[in-house]
């Protein structure tokens, strides 16, 4: 007989061996003993955690010969065609391949239709997230007035993608990630009637693996069954997993509270030789220290218990490091993992994270932001505030210094009280010519270019997602021959893009875009806006007093300026001698 997947084999059939989720199984079973059963349920949680097999389980519960029971007999003729996918009226959909509006309104159609083989038709519907809105709109008022012979289970991951009116009609169960306590229990159970020989680190490193999935833990059992000769070990899991042994973690996190860089760094090499992936290892390595930085702040945790397996040696490793100096290595590890996803080194930035956490990225004798954090944490009182002052009284003796040499501007009795300095350089001038850019902003090229802008914005985000980042904040303002002028409202952005990797990646985008070599210059939003209002300005106009040509002599010179100054006021009118 071909082997069947220990996942099938051992799925559950009854509501006693669903794993993890007594708060569901034991309200369907008291609904089921009172009938106070409803038309809809909705079965929500990660993958793996039960929610279809309970779902087959209340669809016999219902339908069970001997019942409707607490549990069903498994042994009857319904119970058994169930179990087998054989009953007509009990219909299981996958609604990732069957998510159209036809296949609903199918099922709405028959639904009216009696049972013809058990006591009540039901309807499971997997996945059920993946429904188009028509295919649930088709589904609504089948959902909220069925007929009395009809249930309907509808299962998913991702309930947030359910419309609210679907939600509303259904009684709503939330499956829970199953406790490692509990994997390790059922996994014992199993191992002991397949026979199969297992060392207890191997069934808890393949219940952390599983991440609270039951099945996920079931597959990943079965493969190292298939994988190992004899017992199963840790050493097999990791072989098939790709994973680091814990020994070698702690053999890296030495070297690194050790500063040996060379030592981490050829370690890490040795995990790549052996084939480990490295977005694999950095994840497992930021899971270490999270498990380090527990049993340091709350080592009698029962989480910290259920996770960690040797707490004694992970206590002894902690002992090395403080707390903050933990966190700011989980940021770092954190921070290049996400850069990770977009590098096609990823084995670059794993050793980058390595050489910063073991301080190589700082100059020989200066502290880390960590190490100055705990001397002043551990200094007392009294030596920190003496430090403090000290430090601020040489701050006011360097700005009286520069008041006295006459670097600001202010009379010395108009200026302020001393403050410490910003680190904030002000806005220079970019020094382009903007006079034919103010030209052909208005022009057909400039008009062209910003059609074309976020087919532009577009492929700079496909290339490298952080100089999207950046650049997306600038706005084109013009086009001159192969130049793009970009304004930026934020001095920093625009000096992140004017970065020459980054500008070269756009320029690359610019060229394939426009199809011609491109360049890139930028300028400050505000540059820009003074030099278009400056071109746009008009001379002021002057005024002037002519004599009438119907009187040669006129009135008095003496007249006129009484007037003008009567009219315009003493400080608009200027008096020039003929």
């Amino acid at each position: 007989m071909a082997h069947i997947a220990l996942y099938r084999t051992w799925r559950s059939q009854t509501f006693r061996e669903v794993v993890g989720q007594k708060h569901i199984t034991q309200t369907l079973q008291n609904s089921l003993r009172e009938n106070r059963l409803t038309h809809a349920y909705l079965f929500n949680g990660p993958r793996g955690t039960g929610k279809t097999s309970t779902a087959k389980i209340l669809a016999k519960a219902v339908n069970c010969l001997n019942g409707p029971a607490e549990e069903p007999c498994n042994a009857c003729s319904a119970c058994e065609r169930i179990t087998d996918g054989a009953v007509m009226d009990v219909v299981e959909i996958d609604a990732a391949s069957n998510r159209g509006v036809e296949e609903i309104r199918d099922i709405r159609d028959k639904v009216k239709y009696a049972p013809t083989e058990v006591r009540q038709k039901v309807y499971i519907i997997d996945e059920v997230h993946m429904l188009t809105t028509e295919a649930f709109n088709a589904l609504l008022k089948t959902l909220e007035e069925p007929p009395a012979h009809v249930m309907f289970v509808l299962a998913t991951t991702e309930p947030h993608k359910i419309p609210a009116t679907i939600i509303s009609r259904c009684q709503r169960f939330d499956f829970r990630r199953v406790s490692m306590d509990d994997q390790v229990q059922r996994l014992k159970y199993i191992c002991d009637q397949e026979q199969i020989s297992i060392n207890e680190e191997a069934l808890h490193y393949i219940a952390r693996l599983s991440d609270g999935g039951m099945r996920d833990a079931l597959s990943l059992l079965d493969q190292a069954t298939s994988f190992a000769t004899g017992e199963v070990q840790l050493a097999d899991i990791l072989s098939i997993t790709g994973g680091v042994a814990s020994d070698q973690f702690k053999k890296l996190v030495l070297y690194i509270k050790d500063k040996n860089l060379g030592a981490a760094l050829e370690l890490v090499d040795t995990f790549m030789q052996e084939g480990k992936s490295a977005d694999k290892c950095i994840e497992n390595l930021i899971n270490y220290f999270r498990d380090l930085l527990m049993v340091r702040m709350v080592p009698n945790s029962p989480v910290i218990a259920e996770r960690v397996f040797d707490m004694r040696e992970l206590s002894e490793i902690a002992s090395h490091f403080t707390p903050s100096e933990m966190m700011g290595m989980i940021e770092t590890l954190n921070h290049y993992q996400g850069e990770m996803k977009y590098s096609v080194q990823p084995q670059t930035l794993l050793e980058i994270s390595i050489m910063k956490m073991c301080g190589g990225h700082r100059e020989e004798g200066s502290p880390s932001v960590s190490q100055t954090a705990d001397a002043g944490s551990r200094m007392p009182q009294g030596d920190l505030f003496a430090q403090m002052t000290q430090k601020l009284k040489q701050l006011e003796d360097q700005i009286a210094g520069l008041v006295k040499s006459g670097v600001t501007g202010v009379p010395a009795e108009a200026k302020p009280a001393p403050r410490v300095p910003v680190a904030s350089a002000p806005s220079k001038k970019s020094g382009i010519k903007l006079d034919g850019y103010l030209k052909a902003s208005e022009g057909p090229e400039t008009k062209a270019a910003l059609m074309k802008w976020s087919q532009v914005l577009g492929l700079v985000k496909e290339k490298k997602i952080t100089v999207h980042a950046w650049f997306v904040n600038g706005d084109l303002v013009s086009m001159l021959d192969d130049v793009i002028l970009v304004a930026f409202k934020n001095e920093m952005h625009r000096n992140t893009t004017e970065k020459p990797e980054n500008k070269l990646i756009i320029e690359q985008v610019l060229t394939s875009v426009f199809g011609k070599p491109m360049r890139l210059l930028t300028v400050m939003r505000k540059e820009w806006d003074d030099a278009k209002n400056e071109a746009t300005s008009s001379p002021p106009e002057v005024m002037e007093l002519v004599a009438d040509e119907g009187s040669p002599g006129g009135p008095p010179k003496e007249e006129w300026i009484s007037e003008a100054i009567q009219l315009f006021g003493e400080a608009l009118v200027t008096i020039k001698e003929d």
